[in-house]
C-alpha cells in the first residue's frame, strides 16, 4: 500500500512539475495574425505583392489597394491585367475602379492615392479580368503604383488570390506575369 502512495504522489508532482515548465510556451491568446498564407509548390516562380483594404469583413464596403511597388516594376509597364477569383463573388464596375500613384500608409502615414492616373478600364466578365489601359506607360521609377477597388466584399469569408499580368514598354511589348495577391476576407 505504501509503494502505491509513493508511487501517486510522485506521478502528482511530475505532472505539476511538467505543467508548469510547459505552460508559459503555450500561447494564451492566439490573435496575432488574421489569415495564414501558404503555396503548396514554394519553388515555383509565384511572386507574393503587396496589398491593403480598409475593411475586411464580408458583405461590408471596402477599398482594396493592389500595390505595385518599385521592386515589383523592372521595366516600364503599357497596360496591367487582373485575374479576379472565380469565388470572389462581389460587383465590379468600371466607375468604381481606379489607378493612382499610391503614398503606402505605415506607422505615421495613411495609404492613400496621390494622383490618378488617367486610363482606360475594361472589365471581361467571362474570363473575370480587368484590364488596364493607362494613357502613358507606367515608368520603372522609384514611385509606388496602386490599382483601387472600391467593392461591397462577398458574402462568403476566405482567401481570395488575384494574379496580375501586364506588357512591357519597348519596340515589341511582351506579356509578364507580376505577382500577386491573397486577399484575406473576414467572417
Amino acid at each position: 500500500m505504501n509503494y502505491y502512495k509513493r508511487f501517486s504522489l510522485k506521478k502528482t508532482i511530475n505532472s505539476l512539475l511538467f505543467s508548469a515548465i510547459l505552460l508559459p510556451l503555450a500561447p494564451i491568446n492566439v490573435n496575432s495574425s488574421k489569415a495564414l498564407e501558404f503555396q503548396w509548390d514554394s519553388n515555383s516562380d509565384f511572386k507574393k505583392l503587396s496589398w491593403h483594404q480598409t475593411d475586411s469583413g464580408k458583405r461590408s464596403k471596402n477599398k482594396i489597394f493592389l500595390f505595385y511597388k518599385p521592386s515589383d516594376r523592372k521595366t516600364g509597364i503599357l497596360s496591367f491585367s487582373v485575374k479576379i477569383p472565380d469565388k470572389f463573388k462581389s460587383t465590379l464596375k468600371p466607375k468604381n475602379i481606379s489607378f493612382c500613384k499610391v503614398n503606402i500608409g505605415g506607422f505615421d502615414s495613411k495609404t492613400k492615392c496621390l494622383k490618378k492616373i488617367p486610363s482606360d478600364i475594361e472589365i471581361n466578365k467571362e474570363d473575370k479580368k480587368v484590364e488596364i489601359f493607362p494613357i502613358s506607360p507606367v515608368p520603372a521609377n522609384k514611385e509606388s503604383y496602386a490599382i483601387v477597388f472600391k467593392v461591397n466584399n462577398p458574402q462568403r469569408a476566405g482567401l481570395y488570390q488575384f494574379h496580375s499580368f501586364g506588357k512591357s514598354s519597348g519596340p515589341i511589348p511582351v506579356g509578364i506575369y507580376l505577382g500577386s495577391w491573397t486577399i484575406n476576407i473576414d467572417q
